[in-house]
Order: C-alpha cells, then structure tokens, then sequence
C-alpha cells in the first residue's frame, strides 16, 4: 500500500523537470554574466553552453514523458 508521503512516477518526473529547468536558468543566466563580463575565456564558455544544450534536450525528454501521445 503507498503511503501519502510517496510520489508517483509522474509527480517525480515533474519534480525532476523542474530541477532541470531551474539548473538551465542558472546556466543561461551565468552564460550572460561571463560574456557581458568580458572575463569568460571561450573553453569555458563553449562548455557552459553545451552543458545547457544537454539540460535542454533532457528537459525536451522528460517533457514528452509528462505529455500524453494525441492521436489526430
């Protein structure tokens, strides 16, 4: 029997997408900092934005888990 306090797949995923989407705002927001900063080399940045490509296309998964199939 599952107790109150235990989440369900979906509320688990949900919770998960939304750690992801605050971790991609932080990435983006410090993207911005380093490059208006002028202070950011180019390694750095370039691996910040692929580290934000790999959160977005988890995001992008996670999302089409939480969304049911409509068929037209």
């Amino acid at each position: 029997m599952n107790a109150p306090s235990e989440l369900n797949t979906e509320e688990v995923l949900r919770v998960e997408l939304e750690v992801l989407r605050r971790e991609h705002r932080d990435l983006d927001e410090a993207i911005d900092a380093l490059q208006t900063s002028g202070r950011g080399d180019q390694l750095t940045l370039r691996r910040l934005k692929k580290q934000k490509l790999g959160l977005k296309d988890r995001i992008s998964r996670l999302e089409d888990k939480l969304t049911p199939d409509i068929i037209a």
